[in-house]
């Protein structure tokens, strides 16, 4: 499943100005609301929800928070370069500055799981992290996520 599929160039923000992982959480859930018609306070709610069983910061400065939601029909993704790193009770300790939201159906089960190792897949590429990184606009943060590595590519 290529990253194209559950991320629109509209759901990429460049430069998400936020102090903690609370903060974070809570931009991340207004923009996918406002992006996916869900109500902000349920996507809120479960990602949350989901954040206390355990830090979604997989390290190397990247979380991937993720839930899923009963009334809706997809998977969607959405992607944030942070503007300065904050703590997110990352696995490795490492602060974070690059955060994918991932939501997915009640009814997801396997499709949910395979987008979440693809995304985690991506972002913990070393290479693609660091064009993440330098990458200052939204289009060139889609380009870097949804690019398919060709074999043997440079």
């Amino acid at each position: 499943m290529p990253l194209s599929d559950l991320i629109a160039p509209n759901a990429i923000l460049p430069a998400l100005k936020v102090n903690s992982k609370k903060q974070a959480i809570q931009e991340l859930a207004a923009r996918a609301a406002e992006l996916t018609g869900l109500p902000e306070r349920d996507v809120f709610d479960t990602l949350l929800q989901r954040e206390r069983l355990g830090s979604t910061g997989v390290g190397a400065g990247i979380a991937i928070p993720h839930g899923k939601l009963p009334k809706f029909d997809r998977l969607f993704g959405l992607f944030a370069r942070l503007d300065r790193p904050i703590d997110f009770d990352a696995l490795d300790g490492e602060p974070v500055d690059l955060a994918f939201l991932l939501l997915a159906p009640e009814t997801a089960g396997a499709d949910h799981l395979k987008a979440l190792a693809r995304v985690a897949r991506v972002l913990r590429d070393p290479l693609t992290a660091q064009k993440l990184r330098a990458s200052r606009d939204a289009s060139a943060l889609h380009a870097v996520l949804t690019q398919v590595a060709a074999p043997n590519a440079a």
